[in-house]
C-alpha cells in the first residue's frame, strides 16, 4: 500500500494545475496500482476441485481452469452487496492483485431470453443495490463489467422499459465515478453476433457510455478473439462518427478458443480461450465465464440451471470435444 501510496502522490504532483484541480474519477489506472490478476480462491471450479480430489478429471481442470484468474459475479445470492464485494476487493487488494467483478442484478435482467431472469425487485433497489456495490470496492484497485447482456436484451422491451434500463445504467456508472475511484467500469455490450455496430453504439451512449471507462464484448458467449476485435474496432467508429469520442474494449476469452458454432446456450464441441492477460487485440482478454458453468437447461448442459458448475463440460473444454 505505501508503494501504491508514493506512485499516486507522484503522479499527481507531475500533472499540470489544470488537471490536478479537474474531477479525478478513475484518473488511476487499476493494472499499475496491482501485480498481476487475482485468482479467486472460491470459485465454482476450484470448489469441485477441492471437493473431488479423487476424480480422474480434477488435475486437469484445477490446472488449466481453476487456477486461472476470473471475475467473480455478484447477484442478489451474494448477500449484503458492499460486504461481498468489499470482502472480495480486500481480499485481492491484500495480496496486491487485481480483481474482476461482474455486476449481475439489474431489474429484469434477462427480460427476453429467460433463461438468467431475475435480478433486483425494481429500479430503485437496484440504485440502492448497485450504490453499495460501488461503496464496497470503495478506493481498491478493481476491474467491474457491469450488467452483461443488458444493452443486447432490447427485443421484446417497450420504449418505456428500454429507458428505465438506460437510467439505471447511467445512475451505476454516476455511482462508480463517485465512490470507486481506482475501478474501470466496462459497460457490456453484448458480443459481434447480436447487434449491429450502430445500433450497439447508440445503445452504449444513451446508457452513459462517456461515464465508463470502456465497453466489454463477448460475455459468456464463443466468438472469436478476432471477431470480436473487429467489432470493437466498428463500435468505436461508430462512437467517434456520431458522437466524438471512443472507449477501450475487453473481451471474454474464457470459451472462445475455437469459436463459435451458432449456438450460445452450451454448445458442444466449445474449446477454453486465450487466459487472462493485459492486451491481445483489446485493453484485456478476460475470463468472465467460468468454462464448465452452465448457461442453462439446454445443450450439454441439459437439466442443469445457469452457473451450475458441470465438470465433464470443464473437461471437454479443456480438449475441445
Amino acid at each position: 500500500m505505501r508503494r501504491r501510496l508514493r506512485t499516486l502522490v507522484a503522479a499527481f504532483c507531475a500533472l499540470p494545475l489544470v488537471l490536478a484541480i479537474a474531477p479525478a474519477a478513475h484518473a488511476a489506472d487499476p493494472t499499475t496500482l496491482t501485480n498481476g490478476f487475482y485468482v479467486d480462491p472460491d470459485s465454482s471450479a476450484k470448489r469441485w476441485v477441492a471437493a473431488n480430489p479423487g476424480d480422474g478429471r480434477a488435475p486437469a481442470i484445477d490446472a488449466s481452469i481453476a487456477g486461472t484468474p476470473m471475475a467473480r459475479w455478484f447477484g442478489s445470492w451474494s448477500g449484503s452487496i458492499g460486504t461481498a464485494t468489499g470482502a472480495y476487493a480486500g481480499a485481492a487488494d491484500a495480496k496486491d492483485k487485481l480483481p474482476v467483478l461482474v455486476a449481475y442484478n439489474i431489474y429484469n435482467r434477462d427480460y427476453c431470453g429467460g433463461h438468467s431472469a431475475g435480478g433486483a425487485a425494481s429500479a430503485s433497489a437496484y440504485a440502492t443495490w448497485i450504490a453499495q456495490f460501488a461503496g464496497g470496492i470503495a478506493s481498491r484497485p478493481a476491474v467491474v463489467v457491469l450488467e452483461p447482456d443488458s444493452l443486447g436484451d432490447y427485443g421484446c422491451m417497450t420504449q418505456a422499459q428500454i429507458a428505465e434500463r438506460q437510467s439505471m445504467l447511467t445512475g451505476a456508472l454516476t455511482q462508480f465515478n463517485r465512490q470507486a475511484p481506482n475501478t474501470w467500469v466496462y459497460l457490456d455490450a453484448g458480443n459481434p453476433g447480436w447487434a449491429a455496430p450502430a445500433t450497439m453504439a447508440q445503445r452504449l451512449h444513451e446508457a452513459g457510455l462517456r461515464q465508463a471507462h470502456g465497453f466489454s464484448l463477448n460475455i459468456s458467449n464463443y466468438f472469436t478473439t478476432a471477431e470480436n476485435t473487429a467489432y470493437g474496432n466498428a463500435v468505436n467508429s461508430e462512437l467517434s462518427a456520431r458522437y466524438g469520442y471512443t472507449k477501450p474494449f475487453v473481451v471474454d476469452t474464457s470459451r472462445n478458443g475455437n469459436g463459435s458454432n451458432g449456438q450460445w446456450c452450451n454448445p458442444s464441441g466449445r474449446r477454453t480461450g486465450t487466459p487472462t492477460r493485459l492486451g491481445g487485440g483489446a485493453e484485456m482478454l478476460l475470463w468472465i465465464k467460468t468454462p464448465g458453468e452452465s448457461d442453462g437447461n439446454c445443450g450439454v448442459g441439459a437439466g442443469s440451471s445457469a452457473g451450475q458448475f458441470l465438470p465433464e463440460v470443464a473437461y471437454k473444454m479443456i480438449y475441445g470435444y
